[in-house]
């Protein structure tokens, strides 16, 4: 097992927009749709395993494309470290003081290490100034315990093999 980082900023309407951040249903509208449904489905199918949005789903990060991956580790703290070295870094544009405590942040570290120990994925975001958004993102990889036939896109990158057909 080792763990993947992610990190996204961007404006926060963008960030908004869900259709990109989850996975397409696993049938297309039916043919007597509306004609604006059955391209929007098209849009979504095409698009959900390549944009940068963060996924609902934390897992669905690893059908995303390899170089969107901004750091590999096979320990637990190591990983979370660059966790914390991400939000340290953002922590002076964070929209919440309060977020910006150094208690906190070490805590949030500490919880990251606990979690992606036993195999859990790892998601923080904030608000920063403006009206933007921060996901900063841990999975775990090989296998990743909420969807385990997800393979690594490191791998599949290195064999050249197409991204990871959306499950659901």
């Amino acid at each position: 097992m080792h763990h993947h980082g992610y990190l996204w900023t961007g404006p926060k309407q963008r960030f908004d927009d869900e259709a990109l951040r989850r996975p397409p249903p696993p049938h297309p509208p039916p043919d007597a749709s509306r004609p604006e449904l059955i391209q929007r489905h098209r849009e979504v199918k095409a698009e959900f395993p390549v944009v940068d949005l963060p996924p609902l789903e934390t897992a669905y990060w690893l059908i995303k494309p390899a170089k969107l991956i901004r750091g590999t580790w096979e320990e637990p703290k190591e990983a979370a470290d660059w966790l914390g070295e991400r939000l340290v870094e953002y922590a002076p544009r964070f929209d919440s003081g309060g977020g910006r405590e150094g208690a906190r942040l070490a805590m949030l570290v500490g919880s990251a290490v606990e979690r992606l120990g036993w195999g859990g994925d790892v998601t923080h975001g904030c608000y920063l100034e403006r009206p933007s958004f921060l996901s900063v993102a841990l999975v775990c990889c090989s296998p990743n315990r909420s969807l385990p036939e997800l393979p690594c896109p490191a791998r599949r990158v290195s064999r050249r093999e197409p991204p990871a057909a959306t499950p659901r």
